[in-house]
């Protein structure tokens, strides 16, 4: 497949293809080998074409799947320094790392990535804008308050995958423990629907294309609740939105 394909999107794990004809990548790997590999048959990508992981951190919904999946497919993990650390500490196993730097563009085959920081409650997370085939995809989830530096990163994407993890009274409304609430609702956790929204319409142009809304909680929200906030911010602007679910694979997108 040349594009663009959320695999799974959400706390019980999560993991991103993104193809060109010369270059195949996921983006995180934090489902299970088999999984991941029944997923890429259905939009007929063999996962032994798989050429590297890029990781956006290393929490186990992002890595839980990693140790097995670079040891059977021997390509390189790209991480930056502390979150190579945080996969070791983690994992107990030492894969073979391409470690990039922070805010630093790099290329990969024909793909030219910019990783940058976003908020949250790892050593060193990051976002990605994806360069290649003159399209600019934003994948950015995992952060809990947008900051300038994003919006900017996140200009004239052609794609993007956004995170609109919770609804806030359905987080206080919720029985999770209040250590819970208190760090999804900090700056250093997730981004509510609302917040999700404030940034869709800072960033909004005619050329984007596609928004998969990201890392949605399946206790403290809804898909309808968050389409529904995200379509009203964005009213009237013509933009294809699509949820990127848990359980299955989301609407492929073809280059």
């Amino acid at each position: 497949m040349i594009g663009f394909c959320p695999l799974a999107s959400g706390s019980k794990g999560n993991a991103i293809y993104v193809g060109t004809k010369e270059t195949r990548l996921l983006i995180d790997a934090g489902i299970s080998v088999k999984a991941l590999t029944a997923r890429l048959a259905q939009i007929d990508v063999p996962l032994t074409s798989i050429q590297a992981i890029l990781v956006t951190h290393e929490h186990t919904d992002h890595i839980a799947g990693l140790a097995l999946l670079a040891q059977k497919l021997n390509v390189p993990i790209l991480a930056n320094v502390e979150t190579a650390k945080g996969i070791i500490a983690a994992l107990g196993v030492r894969p073979r790392f391409k470690i990039f730097a922070t805010d630093e563009p790099f290329c990969f085959g024909d793909f030219e990535i910019h990783p940058f920081s976003v908020p949250h409650d790892t050593m060193d997370p990051v976002a990605f804008v994806i360069r290649a085939n003159g399209l600019k995809i934003g994948v950015c989830a995992d952060l809990g308050h947008v900051t300038s530096m994003i919006r900017k990163h996140l200009e004239n994407c052609d794609y993007l995958y956004i995170e609109a993890n919770h609804q806030p009274s359905m987080v206080h409304a919720s029985a999770r423990p209040q250590v819970y609430k208190t760090r999804v609702l900090g700056r250093q956790g997730h981004l509510s629907n609302q917040e999700c929204a404030e940034l869709l319409k800072a960033i909004y142009h005619p050329g984007l294309k596609h928004i998969h809304l990201a890392h949605l909680s399946s206790e403290c929200n809804t898909p309808e609740v968050a389409l529904q906030i995200i379509r009203e911010a964005l009213y009237g602007k013509p933009v294809d939105i699509s949820i990127a679910y848990q359980e299955k694979v989301s609407k492929p997108i073809y280059f």
